[in-house]
């Protein structure tokens, strides 16, 4: 009985070693190469349980795992040339995935370090190619993304030739190097000030407009102001010139009164003034009284009937627009 249960264990183990060395699991994150005594035999590339040929390490049937994600690498600090001559600092990286598993195992063994190794050597070619084609702003301009995929268009034959698609490129940073970065902060600060001298010009230009049109509204402004001005004195001139023609025709005798004070008004300052003119001259018919004679009904005159000399006080005349007292009428 112990016999036919150790030799039943035994053909169980056997069984569950069969089982186990002919089963192999591929999950979602990577893909099976089946090899057959080093021949490819398929290609799994869907997750799930998947049989083989057992004793795989007779070289009967092996499965080689690669993976079925997207990958990266990445190039640093590639020293690279413009058409100008001018150089970049710039890092790079390329995301790539294995598209043909079989040709992946041919050309490279399935080894990703030399898979790499390959696409790094074309990738550092296809930059030098694009950035030397083009000047020393193209790569900080909205013209980099034409060369990123450029650069991928380079790089898909040789990528395909060992089994891998690209799926981007992209450049990480591009930095000028210490001499470059001064020129161009030099060639910077000189176009910024050329543009603010423009700036300054064209203010200096608007103000000189704007002050252009503000002295002539000024100047239409003062001449509209003389002319309402002059219009309207000429008007109280006219209305003036009215009232008294008015008081003219209603009493000649005042009137010549009244324009006698004026004259005195004008003629004599209140400061004093001096004056040489015969006493019975007519300017001073009013003085002795109002109308026109002295106080003894002559017109006065010196005492030897000369000239009268000497200072005269200039009399108290009211005021223009002060009511004057009424006088009597002209005999």
């Amino acid at each position: 009985m112990s016999n036919r249960f150790l030799f039943g264990v035994i053909i169980a183990a056997v069984a569950l070693f069969l089982v186990y060395s002919s089963v192999f699991v591929v999950n979602e994150r990577n893909q099976a190469i089946v090899l057959r005594f080093g021949e490819i035999v398929k290609v799994e590339r869907e997750p799930g349980l998947y049989f083989k040929l057992p004793f795989g390490f007779a070289d009967a049937d092996r499965v080689l795992m690669i993976p079925d994600r997207i990958l990266r690498f990445d190039l640093d600090d590639i020293r690279l040339q413009v058409s100008g001559g001018k150089f970049y600092e710039v890092d790079a990286f390329v995301a790539y995935s294995i598209e043909d598993a079989r040709r992946f195992r041919q050309a490279v063994s399935g080894e990703l370090p030399l898979a790499e190794q390959r696409l790094r050597t074309r990738l550092d070619a296809a930059l030098r190619r694009v950035y030397g084609l083009r000047g020393f702003e193209a790569a900080l301009s909205d013209e980099r993304t034409s060369m990123m995929r450029e650069v991928a268009e380079d790089l898909r034959p040789a990528a395909a030739s060992l089994g891998l698609q690209i799926e981007d490129v992209r450049i990480r940073r591009t930095d000028l190097t210490a001499e470059v970065s001064q020129q161009t902060y030099d060639r910077m600060k000189a176009e910024r000030l050329a543009e603010a001298e423009r700036l300054r010009a064209r203010g200096r230009e608007a103000a000189a407009r704007i002050r252009a049109r503000a002295d002539r509204e000024v100047v239409e402004i003062l001449a509209a102001a003389q002319r309402e001005a002059e219009i309207l004195r000429g008007e109280g001139e006219g209305e003036r010139n009215a009232i008294f023609a008015d008081a003219f025709t209603r009493d000649e005798s005042f009137f010549e009164f009244y324009r006698s004070m004026a004259a005195y008004r004008e003629a004599l300052d209140p400061q004093g003034t001096t004056m040489l003119l015969s006493p019975d001259t007519d300017f001073f018919r009013f003085f002795g009284s109002s109308d026109g004679r002295g106080q003894d009904g002559q017109v006065p005159s010196g005492e030897d009937g000369g000239a009268l000399t000497g200072s005269i006080e200039a009399p108290q005349v009211p005021e223009r627009g002060a009511s004057l007292p009424a006088a009597g009428p002209a005999q």
